[in-house]
């Protein structure tokens, strides 16, 4: 783990294994001991027990008495998590149109081309990484910290059915369709319709994702 910094190891840590966990690098029922994630990544028992206790906190794992079982995201999770997008994104949506900056919406307009583009040129990766920055940026640019404490760590625990649902050139067809009309309405100063289509956006995601946990 030479990329880590000295500042923040736990933190740096904790983030590396809880998307390795999401993303089923470690997947549902592996057991995790710090002896054998010392030696995974290469840095001291002190931040990966920090990650660990964190981890368990995030209910992605639990103590088994012999290491930590990874549980990972459920389908009673994923559905839990998205109703609770559903309901306080489009809020998110909402301030970023009346707190809209010039700087905003040159961010907005930036990632919306992008993820245009990269769709063209069925660069899937890139496009997925693009997906994750659009949903972040909304919720940062609202200005309300209560609502980006809440929903970039549940951003997180979804991104790996959102990039999964990616890979259905049909859904991404129509996200693309989506994400512009969400993006339209905010950079337009229409909050109440930037709400409206956020949150059909996200009911709409979550049907797919849904869909996609089912069938593996």
């Amino acid at each position: 783990m030479r990329e880590f910094k000295s500042t923040s190891l736990a933190d740096q840590v904790f983030e590396k294994l809880e998307n390795d966990i999401i993303q089923g690098v470690y997947p549902k029922g592996e057991i995790l001991t710090e002896l054998k994630l010392v030696e995974i990544m290469g840095v001291s028992r002190t931040p990966i027990r920090e990650a660990l206790r964190r981890l368990e906190q995030e209910r992605l794992i639990e103590d088994s008495g012999k290491g930590s079982v990874v549980i990972g995201i459920t389908e009673e999770d994923l559905v839990d998590i998205m109703n609770i997008r559903q309901r306080i994104e489009g809020l998110a949506a909402y301030y970023a149109t009346l707190n809209m900056t010039e700087a905003g919406k040159k961010e907005l307009t930036h990632i919306v081309d992008l993820q245009e583009f990269y769709f063209h040129k069925d660069d899937a990766d890139r496009l997925r990484q693009v997906d994750d920055q659009f949903h972040d940026a909304i919720c940062i640019l609202s200005g309300r910290n209560v609502l980006i404490d809440t929903l970039l760590p549940l951003h997180r625990k979804t991104r790996r059915y959102r990039r999964a649902a990616l890979d259905d050139k049909s859904r991404t067809s129509h996200t693309m369709k989506e994400h512009r009309e969400m993006y339209e309405a905010i950079v337009s100063g229409n909050a109440e319709l930037a709400m409206e289509l956020t949150a059909k956006h996200i009911e709409n995601a979550k049907h797919h994702m849904i869909g996609r946990m089912r069938n593996g």
